[in-house]
């Protein structure tokens, strides 16, 4: 009986790590199934590397079961990878995010994956695979104006960590990559509301700073990083891996150094110290309806 090719499923892969883990996955003797919500960004996968493409929501229920039904019947119940790598930005002061913008976020970085990885256990457990999250040292560092995406990543750390403890007797492996500095498509460029009490011109710089952190320090590209990361699912037996430019360093910087000068350190890097003066000054003189 000739032997069973194995299979992976890649979410969020029409660009960045998604796209180019699916490749490297494609090269080891995958079948690989690359899904997003566009089509046309994975072309080249199809056409060039013979990979699977299709849509695929994670925010609905009825794409994750529409995709379970043809995997199901495509690989005959067996599912070796399932890397929940999908991912939406926030990059906002907490007290301007919109319900729907927090709503999105958790739907695309939290509740998709757990939807998948429900819907999808089956597949797993007969293939006894492995099951990945692209995590984030923004789920462990406090970085400004992140607090909706880096509770997402806080949340998706700490289900990878008690799913791991759940699937062990199925032996179902769950990996959490706690990402550092990657290049990719995914910096937050919507303006903040022009009723924010943070809209102030001094803040330009510092929102520019923040989100285009990733990109002003040294990314690893993202075929390295998918190298690394295909490696952690075939052979790692942790649960937290480090991938990406100073994921490492970032990941246990608050084990080592005490919080006030982590806060200190922030505050400088991204140049707000002018920005929290100013609105020091001003809302102490203001009334806030």
């Amino acid at each position: 009986m000739p032997e069973r090719q194995k299979t992976a499923l890649i979410t969020g892969a029409s660009s960045g790590i998604g796209f180019a883990t699916a490749i490297e996955f494609a090269k080891r003797g995958y079948k690989v199934y690359a899904v997003a919500r566009r089509l046309e960004p994975m072309q080249e996968l199809k056409d060039k590397y013979g990979i699977t493409i299709f849509k695929l929501d994670v925010s609905s229920l009825d794409s994750v079961k529409e995709a379970k039904k043809f995997l199901t019947e495509d690989t005959s119940g067996y599912l070796d990878v399932l890397f929940n790598n999908a991912g939406q930005s926030c990059t906002f002061p907490a007290i301007d995010v919109t319900d729907e913008w927090f709503t999105q976020c958790f739907e695309v970085n939290v509740f998709g994956p757990m939807r998948l990885v429900r819907e999808l256990a089956p597949l797993l457990i007969n293939a006894k695979g492995v099951i990945g999250f692209t995590g984030s040292v923004s789920g462990l560092v406090p970085f400004p104006f992140s607090c909706t995406y880096s509770s997402t990543k806080a949340a998706i750390h700490q289900y990878a960590a008690t799913l791991r403890l759940e699937m062990k007797p199925f032996g179902v492996r769950v990996i959490n990559v706690i990402t550092g500095a990657v290049k990719s498509d995914i910096e937050d460029k919507r303006p903040l509301p022009a009723t924010s009490i943070w809209k102030i011109p001094e803040i330009e710089e510092a929102l520019v700073l923040r989100r285009q952190m990733a990109k002003r320090n040294n990314p690893m590209e993202a075929d390295v990083y998918a190298k690394k990361v295909a490696d952690d699912f075939e052979y790692s037996s942790a649960l937290n891996v480090y991938r990406g430019t100073k994921a490492s360093y970032l990941g246990h910087l608050l084990e080592w150094c005490p919080r006030f000068i982590v806060e200190w350190g922030l505050i400088r890097q991204f140049k707000l110290g002018d920005v929290y003066r100013i609105l020091s000054e001003k809302y102490s003189k203001e009334h806030i309806d």
